[in-house]
């Protein structure tokens, strides 16, 4: 017996009556053809919705290239004071976060600024540090090398400037500033020549030699030929001590001496000899060698 909410009904020959009185066998109920010729649709749900029909908005992709909101907040304080209270409110490691945030958008570059300046002492050895060395630092790549040497390549072009076309006389501690920015910090020796006119009005400014740590090759013939060719009338050399101390050696006076009786013979004149330390510089002239 079947039961159902109108009470039983009695199954007869494979077939039962349902609570309307209609005739239904076993046969239509179970097999899908007998379903259709009884007027019913198997209504089977597709595996897969089809396109154009979801039930559900699209999914928007996370913003993988979001600044943390801390880092944010970090980088938004230095700003406001540097430009507030200028570098004199800020230690080294700040400034060179400053510097690198630039070089990396999207990073805490704290880290980064501490090591490299554990690694090289300071901002001004940090800046123009030879790029193989940089490349040696976890976490330093081209954007960073790039951006430092820039930042240097600025440096120098704003302190020459400020001596380029100028009386020498009357802009001496200019001139020590450009020099000390350009080689005090260099793990070589480097020569320059600065060369004056008949004003003492500096005129040109060239590197002509570079050598290791502590020799440079000078060749007094080729200092006046090319102040020659410049049509110049004066001349100052400077050099650097990567060492730090700018004490001459004998080598040194030697070769400066050398340089003068080269000048003398076709009347030029040598000002000076600079030596340049990481600290100070030390004048030939003023020193009584010259």
């Amino acid at each position: 017996m079947l039961h159902g909410l109108e009470g039983p009904r009695r199954i007869t020959g494979g077939a039962f009556f349902t609570a309307a009185g209609v005739n239904v066998s076993f046969t239509t109920l179970c097999h899908p053809a007998g379903m259709k010729r009884s007027g019913f649709q198997d209504g089977t749900l597709p595996l897969f919705t089809p396109a154009g029909d979801e039930d559900e908005a699209t999914p928007a992709p996370l913003p993988v290239d979001r600044l943390p909101s801390y880092i944010a907040d970090h980088r938004k304080r230095l700003r406001e004071r540097f430009m507030a209270g200028g570098s004199g409110a800020m230690p080294d490691y700040e400034l060179l976060e400053l510097l690198l945030f630039r070089s990396i958008p999207r990073q805490d570059v704290k880290p980064l600024a501490r090591l490299l300046l554990d690694s090289f002492g300071d901002l001004n050895r940090v800046i123009t540090a030879p790029v193989p060395r940089l490349q040696a630092v976890k976490g330093v790549g081209d954007a960073v090398i790039c951006d430092l040497k820039l930042f240097e390549a600025v440096a120098q072009r704003m302190m020459r400037a400020r001596v380029m076309h100028q009386p020498v006389l009357s802009s001496w501690d200019a001139l020590l500033d450009y020099c000390h920015t350009t080689m005090a910090h260099r793990e070589t020796e480097q020569f320059r020549i600065l060369f004056l006119d008949r004003k003492n009005t500096l005129i040109a400014d060239e590197e002509q030699a570079r050598g290791t740590v502590d020799h440079v090759p000078v060749y007094p013939r080729e200092v006046v030929k090319r102040a020659l060719e410049l049509n110049a009338s004066a001349l100052i050399l400077v050099h650097n001590h990567p060492s730090g101390d700018p004490t001459p050696s004998q080598a040194d006076i030697s070769m400066t001496i050398q340089v003068q009786e080269a000048c003398q013979v076709l009347n030029l004149t040598l000002h000076d000899h600079l030596i340049v330390g990481k600290s100070r510089e030390i004048s030939f002239r003023a020193q009584g060698y010259l």
